[in-house]
């Protein structure tokens, strides 16, 4: 595994297409909100600042590129953080539809989901009874019949389209033991190229579960796959985001935190910004005597083509 000299990489996944506006009235639906609060977690620490779009009316996830440019432009303009911008989209979008963000942008980096798998988002259904909007709840039963599809002529396409093409990397997101093997998969046939920025994904139903153990299995056969050859990273849902990344942080991974994953700054406690998260999981790192990389050092260390190169 690759470190950045004692440092961390810290992403910040600002709105995501998993949280509905009635679970929190801080998260960022407008194109002014994502903004500012995209901006805000660049300035806390955030090196990386992986985006999705939704729509200002009604904040449901859009694929629709001329949202994305009422943001992204302006991030770039206000930060030297990465623009990650998201391959996932949203829950029952075709390939086509998750792609054209990335299409519009071409950013330096993007996401990239390795494999398929249920994503199951139902259960969220019992804790709440009352919803700003009908898509709210419709959204969360969607995905009790739901298979997030991920296959390996939809991945290769990407990896061609988007690698290739664009010259941007990937945020490599591994939900499960099986995500790795595909990724050396990829990289076996050099359809992908060292280093690997690697994402484990722990405590979403239908992908590994959020337990220490886990996080130590993961990165014991990411190890095995990789060796040299990756950057690991750790992402946990809900409340397991700030130990598991803790945990992944001390055994040398970095991390990733934000409303996307994440709502709460502690148990009972909603967090009013993506910036309160990020500042959060800084104060642990320094604690823990754990540097926090820059821009600069992660466009170097994961060699990307640089803000210049990018289309917007």
């Amino acid at each position: 595994m690759k470190q950045i000299e004692g440092k961390v990489i810290v992403t910040c996944a600002v709105t995501g297409a998993i949280h509905t506006p009635s679970m929190s009235p801080h998260l960022p639906i407008t194109p002014r909100e994502i903004a500012t609060q995209a901006v805000e977690a660049a300035k806390a620490g955030a090196s990386i600042l992986h985006l999705h779009a939704r729509n200002p009316e009604n904040g449901r996830p859009t694929p629709d590129p001329e949202m994305f440019l009422q943001f992204v432009p302006e991030i770039s303009a206000s930060t030297d953080a990465v623009i990650n911008i998201t391959t996932g989209g949203g829950h029952g979008m075709t390939i086509d539809e998750r792609l054209e963000g990335v299409r519009r942008m071409q950013p330096e980096m993007c996401s990239f989901n390795v494999g398929s798998m249920n994503f199951g988002l139902f259960q969220i259904l019992e804790k709440r009874k009352e919803w700003k909007f009908d898509w709210e709840p419709e959204a969360l039963e969607f995905t009790r019949d739901f298979v997030f599809r991920n296959t390996f002529k939809e991945m290769e396409r990407i990896l061609k389209d988007v690698g290739e093409g664009y010259g941007t990397k990937f945020e490599f997101e591994c939900y499960d033991v099986g995500h790795l093997y595909n990724l050396a998969h990829f990289l076996d046939r050099g359809l992908v190229k060292p280093p690997l920025f690697v994402q484990t994904i722990f405590g979403i139903l239908g992908g590994i579960g959020p337990d220490v153990e886990n996080v130590a299995h993961m990165r014991r056969i990411a190890e095995k796959l990789f060796g040299d050859d990756y950057y690991w990273s750790i992402l946990a849902a809900g409340r397991h985001q700030l130990p598991l990344t803790t945990q992944g942080a001390i055994m040398g991974g970095n991390v990733r935190v934000g409303l996307e994953d994440n709502l709460y700054l502690e148990k009972g406690r909603l967090a009013k910004s993506n910036a309160e998260l990020v500042e959060r999981i800084r104060m642990i790192l320094e604690g823990l005597s754990l540097e926090i990389a820059s821009p600069a050092e992660v466009r170097e260390a994961l060699d990307l083509k640089g803000a210049e190169r990018v289309g917007f």
